[in-house]
């Protein structure tokens, strides 16, 4: 037992891994000082700059070059400041803790919840407005309900998740990096008609890092009651949603939880159809609270899991 504990502290991965959750959760970085900010305002004002042509495909080879031109010098400085840094570990621990978001998932859910429990739509709207693309001033308390199960089930999915997956994978550097191509997905989402399709390659790029982890997390979600019914609705569901990744996760979850998902979403003005999946229940203040809770205990579970890899692969190592 020793032994193994001595080899797990010498590779220190799990220990970073336990270490920057246990410090997001106790001490989280407040959204007005986070690098990531910063990255979005820095993404935004690029797209300004270089998204300018009328053209679909001059423009959409804009987007593809913005992305060339962000992420590439970002990814030569990470890999080559790691060598320099007295502890790999913590600088390790340093970029995973940038790359988790769980504490402000956990926030909107709560400020969704007292919103939806009085019916005042208002707050609603402003607390989805910040955090959404779409247009949420007109929504009612069913598009609301909608709204909030998706962006809770997709922020805990992307954030936290997928992050864990991808520094399992690559280390710090890969959760960092993926969650700023997140970032830049939500910065130039080809959904709003002016970074469409500016916005497309990276949406791509994003669609793929997504697809393994977040099958993995719907499959862990449908385990327990309905199983069969779960995948039988994701096999019949999936193919009508545009990404292949977030459509097994919405669907999963809304078939477990028997609630209503997709509909019109409405982008800079012009109404967007999308499929409907998941249940038939439209989403209330309770069923976000059953969504959070669902969540959660399959994150943990998701630890667990990725521990126990991580350890046996390491001690292999």
């Amino acid at each position: 037992m020793n032994s193994l504990l001595e080899h797990a502290y010498a590779n220190g991965a799990l220990l970073v891994m336990w270490g920057a959750l246990l410090f997001h959760l106790i001490l989280p970085i407040p959204n007005n000082a986070h690098p990531l900010t910063a990255w979005q305002y820095i993404a935004k004002r690029l797209a300004q700059k270089v998204n300018t042509s009328g053209d679909y495909h001059q423009s959409k080879l804009s987007g593809s070059l913005a992305l060339v031109v962000l992420m590439t010098p970002v990814i030569i400085l990470l890999v080559a400041f790691r060598p320099l840094v007295w502890q790999p570990q913590l600088y390790d621990l340093g970029l995973l803790l940038l790359s988790l978001d769980w504490r402000s998932n956990e926030r909107l859910t709560r400020q969704l919840v007292d919103a939806l429990s009085s019916n005042d739509k208002k707050l609603a709207r402003q607390v989805l407005g910040e955090r959404l693309n779409r247009d949420t001033d007109t929504l009612s308390l069913i598009g609301l309900g909608k709204a909030g199960a998706e962006t809770i089930i997709m922020g805990y999915t992307r954030n936290v998740i997928c992050v864990l997956f991808w520094y399992g994978i690559c280390g710090g550097i890969g959760a960092f990096c993926y969650r700023l191509i997140a970032e830049l997905t939500r910065a130039w989402s080809p959904a709003q008609q002016r970074f469409h399709p500016f916005g497309l390659s990276t949406v791509r790029l994003l669609a793929m890092l997504d697809l393994v982890p977040m099958r993995l997390y719907a499959i862990c979600i449908s385990i327990g009651n309905n199983t069969a019914a779960v995948i039988s609705s994701i096999n019949q569901q999936a193919r009508v949603w545009p990404l292949p990744g977030p459509s097994w996760v919405l669907i999963s979850v809304g078939c477990k939880s028997e609630i209503a998902l997709g509909g019109p979403a409405i982008y800079d003005g012009t109404k967007h159809e999308r499929a409907r999946i998941g249940g038939s229940v439209v989403p209330s203040a309770y069923h976000l609270m059953c969504i959070q809770k669902l969540l959660a205990w399959r994150i943990y579970a998701w630890l667990i899991l990725q521990s126990a890899i991580m350890f046996i692969v390491y001690q292999g190592g």
